[in-house]
Order: structure tokens, then C-alpha cells, then sequence
């Protein structure tokens, strides 16, 4: 059983709280911290917490307390991760780990030098969707993957403090991206290093210092792409899609808007429908399990089992920090307009891979570029002769 402090008292610490409560069914949030001494004491009342405090060591230092949940704003999480390690309290983070990838790094080492469990809260690469194609993937079903392509956008983030961009880090690009990285990787492989970011972002409607729209291309060193896709300024709800391409197969998800759960509805009835939902009137589309959707149940019980067994969870501080590195160079390209390098003074994966050969033999004499059945019947074959390079095609 796990004894929670959560940090944090709104929109995604109750998330975490619906979850943690919901999943195992003996772990519980026994201690609120909250800025605010009327936050602390209502999510207390409502999650049956019994210590509630406006004081975030004195919550984190609890002896009841035998894991910190850090549902906070950016500039915040590196000061909670400190007090876990001087408290030697295990710590799963809220993404973005940090607000840029120095924080990361510092705060993935702290856990690291005192012995303490540090997860890293990538709730999208738990969503049962993601777990099932990741495993296809796992299996060699897409073959070598070429390209992994995530979309994260709606109409902009619940709570005051993302649209800051000093507290926050940044904009959509920080928020969506994360997800869209990481998910990304885990298909391509996370130990296939990040090279290079060329990325576009603006500010297009919001009146914020930080981006509201960005996309983005991610280079990886076996020569696969990563892309992403992310916006605070889509209308219509929360839009999340992945699509995998390999050499023998194809992944298309659509996660979150169209889930084949439609609803046409007056708005009479209750004003809630799913995240990110901009009306409760007309045709509608609802989740059936939000909590399990978005992946917070999968993704405690990694993180419980982890912290009990000894072991990695699947998402890691070590996750989070490359993650935020990949980020800083988006930002970098962003202004640049170039082909910006990832900065990862610490790498733990595979180096000097190159881009794998597209020269695939048909025989002695010819490469294979296609073999295929025309609608007249015809069983044929897209020839390149290995001496002259010459195309040829070649009915069977």
C-alpha cells in the first residue's frame, strides 16, 4: 500500500486522486499540500486526506507520507523533487519535468546520488490504446519504424499559471509536446539517440508571451522521424492522434475525440462531457473512462509496482529530462529557423547508429523497390539493376 502526499489540489492532482483511489483500491492520498489554506482543506474533505498543510516540506515530510505525487506548476517541481531527496521521500513528477532540460537534468541526478524512486508521469504512453500498439511494435508487427507522428491540441489549459510563460516554461510546445516526444520515442526506441529539431512555432490567437501552435520534426540517429503536432487554439475539444509507419505496417490511433461514443443531447442534463470539451449541447462525444483513457490508472500501478519491487517504472526522471532536452532545441529552431542539435550532456542509450540501408536484394543482378498485384491481375515486380541503375519492372 502506498500513502500519498499529493502536491497540488488542483485539476490534475484530482485526476491522480480519482485514479490512485480507483485502481489498486488500498493506496490513498493521505496528505494535501495546497498554496491556498481553503484548496488544501476542501481537496482533504473530498479525498478523506487526514493532514492537509500550506506548507510543502512539512506535507512531504510526514511520516504517514511514503511517496510524494507532484501535481504542480513547472517552477515548482524542482523545489518539491529537492525536499524528497532530503526527506528520502520516493516521487513521481507531473510532466513536464522541468521547465527546461537543465532543471531536468539537475533534478534526475538529485534522485539518482540519494537512492531515491523518481517516475516521471507520461500518462499518454499508459493509455491501453498506446500500451497494445507499442507492444505490436515491440512484436515487429511495422517492422523497422520510419516515422512517429503525435497530435495533441484544444482550446488551451484549465489553470491561470500555463498561460504565464515565466511560470510555466513556455507554451503548448512544453504542455502538448512533451506527450507527443515521448510517445514518439517509445516507438521509435528510447535508446536511439535524438539528434536534431527543426520546429515552427507562433502566437497566433492568444493574447500570451508564449507560442500557441507549434509543429515540429525530430531526427533520430538510426534516421527515423518523429514529428508533433501541438495547439492551445483548436476548437472543438481535445484532439489526440498517433500514427507509426514501418516498413511492414501502419498504427493510426485516434485516442480521445473520436472514440465511437457519440451523444446528441439539448444540454439539460449534467454541464460535464470529457476534458477539454468546449459545449453540452448538439452532438457530443464522451469517454467512457476518462481516468483509464488518458492512462493515470495504468500508469500509478507501474509506478506502485516499481517503487515495491525494486524496479524502473516504464516512464523514468531520466525519461523526462531527454524529453525536455529535445524540447529546448524545438524552442532553439524555433527562433533560429535551422536544424537545431539536442543537447544531452547525459546519454544512456545506443551511439553511432546510422540510417539502415534501403538496398534490399532481389537477386544477384537487381533490388527490390516494389512487388505488387495490378487490378488487371498482373503479379509484378519494380526492378533497380545494381550496375547501371536502371528501373525496370518485370511481370511475373
Amino acid at each position: 500500500m502506498q500513502r500519498i502526499a499529493m502536491l497540488g489540489s488542483g485539476f490534475i492532482g484530482r485526476f491522480y486522486a480519482e485514479s490512485i483511489h480507483g485502481q489498486r483500491g488500498r493506496d490513498r492520498v493521505v496528505a494535501i499540500y495546497a498554496r491556498r489554506e481553503e484548496s488544501a482543506k476542501k481537496f482533504a474533505d473530498e479525498y478523506g486526506c487526514t493532514f492537509w498543510s500550506t506548507d510543502m516540506e512539512e506535507v512531504i515530510a510526514h511520516p504517514d507520507v511514503t511517496m510524494v505525487c507532484v501535481a504542480l506548476p513547472n517552477n515548482l517541481h524542482e523545489a518539491a523533487v529537492m525536499l524528497c531527496v532530503k526527506h528520502k521521500k520516493a516521487v513521481v513528477s507531473t510532466k513536464p519535468l522541468g521547465r527546461n532540460g537543465a532543471e531536468a537534468l539537475r533534478m534526475m541526478q538529485a534522485i539518482e546520488e540519494a537512492g531515491v524512486f523518481g517516475g516521471y508521469l507520461e500518462d499518454l504512453c499508459y493509455t491501453p490504446k498506446f500500451l497494445k500498439s507499442k507492444q505490436m511494435v515491440d512484436n515487429g508487427a511495422l517492422g523497422r519504424i520510419l516515422w512517429a507522428k503525435s497530435r495533441e491540441t484544444h482550446p488551451g489549459p484549465h489553470s491561470n499559471w500555463f498561460w504565464d510563460k515565466e511560470m510555466a516554461g513556455g507554451g503548448c510546445i512544453l504542455d502538448l509536446g512533451c506527450h507527443c516526444i515521448e510517445i514518439a520515442r517509445n516507438f521509435i526506441g528510447k535508446d536511439v539517440k535524438p539528434v536534431e529539431v527543426m520546429c515552427w512555432a507562433a502566437t497566433q490567437v492568444k493574447p500570451i508571451e508564449a507560442e500557441d501552435h507549434a509543429i515540429a520534426l525530430v531526427k533520430y540517429e538510426n534516421g527515423a522521424i518523429g514529428q508533433f503536432e501541438v495547439s492551445w487554439t483548436f476548437r472543438g475539444g481535445m484532439d489526440l492522434r498517433d500514427e507509426v509507419m514501418g516498413t511492414e505496417g501502419t498504427i493510426w490511433m485516434n485516442n480521445f475525440l473520436r472514440t465511437g461514443f457519440e451523444v446528441f443531447t439539448t444540454g439539460k442534463g449534467g454541464d460535464y462531457v470529457a476534458e477539454k470539451a468546449e459545449s453540452n449541447t448538439g452532438w457530443l462525444f464522451p469517454v467512457g473512462d476518462e481516468v483509464n483513457e488518458l492512462g493515470y490508472n495504468h500508469m500509478f500501478t507501474d509506478m506502485f509496482r516499481s517503487v515495491e519491487e525494486g524496479t524502473e517504472p516504464a516512464e523514468t526522471f531520466y525519461d523526462g529530462y531527454v524529453v525536455n532536452a529535445i524540447i529546448d532545441a524545438a524552442y532553439k529552431s524555433a527562433k533560429t529557423k535551422l536544424w537545431e542539435p539536442v543537447e544531452l550532456p547525459v546519454w544512456r542509450g545506443q551511439e553511432g547508429l546510422t540510417p539502415v540501408s534501403t538496398l534490399i536484394d532481389y537477386d544477384a543482378d537487381y533490388y527490390l523497390i516494389k512487388e505488387e498485384v495490378t487490378h488487371d491481375g498482373r503479379h509484378k515486380v519494380i526492378l533497380k539493376d545494381k550496375k547501371t541503375n536502371e528501373i525496370i519492372e518485370r511481370d511475373l
